[in-house]
């Protein structure tokens, strides 16, 4: 792997990263919410981080195919 995919790999995974510790504080808050009475924004909050779960999927692919 060249110096420059290895930086786009590098940076790739750590924007996945965040991606995902944000999903988890969305989540967590939205649980929070949920408990709270507001079950349908709760609803909505995890039909969008379903959205994110199937981007990450392929964000992770895209990192091995550059690693590869």
């Amino acid at each position: 792997m060249d110096d420059q995919a290895s930086t786009v790999a590098d940076t790739l995974e750590l924007l996945h990263l965040n991606q995902i510790a944000i999903r988890a504080a969305l989540e967590e808050l939205s649980l929070w919410v949920s408990h709270r009475g507001s079950v349908h924004i709760h609803e909505n909050v995890m039909a969008a981080l379903a959205t994110l779960d199937i981007h990450a999927e392929a964000i992770s692919s895209g990192i091995e195919r550059l690693r590869g």
